[in-house]
């Protein structure tokens, strides 16, 4: 089956221009690796405007918070809640709300940046480079279509995470009963149970999520391609297996590649969040929000942008195993290497 919005072109094999065939994990992830290192300046000029508006993004959420959930950030929260209970929970409540759409609005960001990394990987692996200007464009012309499906994933998510959740919830509301008849024991095992399988649940549907939406940048990066196209699009390439046995079936693979890079991006955000907890030390928890409301922000504001320096600088590593993992399904699925070996023309041109 060949897929459409693609036009193929003859490629040569060059230094750049590696030649197209199925990779084993461990060379895909090489590869990836090699190319991110020698594409780095433009790689972290297409990530770093990302990087900025979301920490902007995260600060302004931060500021507004102070404003509107004061309880929140005073030092002694429980006297207050005792005086003011039906307040702070009112308060609790817009502070999640407000922070939850931070977490919406970083997904969505992530996904506008994959699109412009994606277009500048896959264009150059196949030959036909095209500037980080040009594959930015290429971003902004697919916001529509890239909130589209967006919007599409977090309501296919909602349901695998209610799904997700109804053996711990069962249990845990069987523990509630069994506790209120004074089936203490019993009740206290079923809620531990419940609620471990509930944590499960929960973590599962967000790996699932990672995982289900995996290719879908990649694909409007290179595809013609609307928010439904793609949502079934990137569906349709991670169902099914590419190899005989376990490591064969493709979202192993995607796990796998996914697993390996979180954890590297991880180690990275962690040792680069180091200056900024070393700052904040002196006012409080450096894991709690409002030790960094109380942080004086000439301090932080400096290790902050350091720290997402190196997020613009390492992050592209993710986008372009991602894109690999696209093309060597292409390959392995549609037979694109031969494509590009014969110069054949598909049926629907490359959008522009």
């Amino acid at each position: 089956m060949r897929a459409p919005g693609y036009a193929a072109r003859p490629v040569t094999p060059t230094p750049s221009v590696p030649e197209l065939r199925p990779l084993a994990l461990g060379e895909l992830i090489d590869r990836s690796v090699t190319f991110w290192r020698g594409h780095l300046k433009p790689l972290f000029v297409l990530s770093l405007g990302y990087a900025l508006v979301n920490y902007i993004a995260t600060k302004a959420t931060l500021q507004l918070t102070r404003w509107l959930t004061p309880m929140l950030y005073v030092t002694d929260k429980d006297a207050v809640a005792k005086e003011a209970p039906l307040e702070m929970m009112g308060q609790a409540s817009l502070s999640l709300v407000l922070w939850c759409g931070l977490f919406t609005f970083l997904i969505w960001s992530y996904w506008l940046a994959m699109v412009a990394s994606a277009r500048y990987v896959l264009s150059a692996l196949l030959g036909t480079p095209v500037s980080p200007a040009d594959s930015l464009r290429r971003s902004l012309s697919k916001v529509g279509a890239v909130t589209g499906a967006f919007l599409l994933s977090l309501g296919w998510s909602t349901l695998v995470t209610l799904v997700a959740s109804i053996p711990g919830t069962v249990l845990m509301v069987a523990g509630g009963v069994a506790t209120a008849m004074d089936s203490k024991v019993l009740g206290i095992v079923l809620l531990v149970v419940g609620g471990l399988l509930l944590a499960l649940g929960l973590l599962g549907a967000i790996l699932w999520y990672f995982l289900r939406f995996l290719l879908l940048p990649p694909a409007l990066a290179m595809e013609d391609l609307g928010a439904w196209g793609a949502f079934k699009r990137s569906g349709a390439m991670l169902s099914g297996r590419v190899e005989p046995g376990f490591l064969g079936r493709v979202m192993v693979r995607g796990m796998i590649l996914f697993t390996v890079v979180s954890l590297i991006l991880f180690s990275v955000h962690l040792l680069f969040g180091i200056p900024s907890w070393l700052v904040m030390m002196p006012y409080g928890n450096p894991f709690a929000a409002d030790t960094m409301a109380r942080t004086p922000q000439l301090l932080l504001v400096p290790v902050e942008i350091l720290q997402v320096a190196a997020q613009a600088f390492f992050s592209p590593v993710n986008f372009v195993v991602c894109s690999f993992f696209y093309l060597d399904l292409r390959v392995r699925r549609e037979a694109l290497d031969l494509e590009q070996r014969l110069g054949a023309e598909p049926s629907s041109p490359l959008a522009a």
